[in-house]
């Protein structure tokens, strides 16, 4: 069974940086498509970045231009630069799908999360 799991959280003030990690074990290949998102207390969870294969990129407009989206093997990274209060939430990393070492296909597996707190 794949797992994820985040690293890199943690307290920083405003206009500070953190590098998020998202571990993944268990999988055969390369990740080549994945996203981060974030959910902050009393909102629903919402996308923040989107990684695809050849490494096409996506974010979300609060964080185009100070996040940054990236992998390498079985890990997946978030630069968060210049960071805002408001980017305060829990961030979770998620695979939409992997194959297993087991040959099979996992789909939606999401990590524990990772708190990030930006202080004004």
């Amino acid at each position: 069974q794949v797992q994820l799991v985040e690293s890199g959280g943690g307290l920083v003030q405003t206009g500070g940086s953190l590098r998020l990690s998202c571990a993944a074990s268990g999988i055969i290949s390369s990740i080549t498509t994945a996203a981060w998102y974030r959910q902050a207390p009393g909102k629903q969870r919402e996308l923040v970045a989107l990684i695809t294969s050849g490494g096409s990129t996506n974010y979300a407009d609060f964080v185009k231009g100070r996040f940054t989206i990236s992998s390498a093997k079985n890990t997946v990274y978030l630069q968060m630069d210049s960071l805002k209060p408001e980017d305060t939430a829990v961030y979770y990393c998620n695979i939409p799908r992997v194959q297993t070492t087991k040959g099979q296909f996992q789909y939606n597996t999401w990590g524990q999360g990772t708190q990030v707190t930006v202080s004004s």
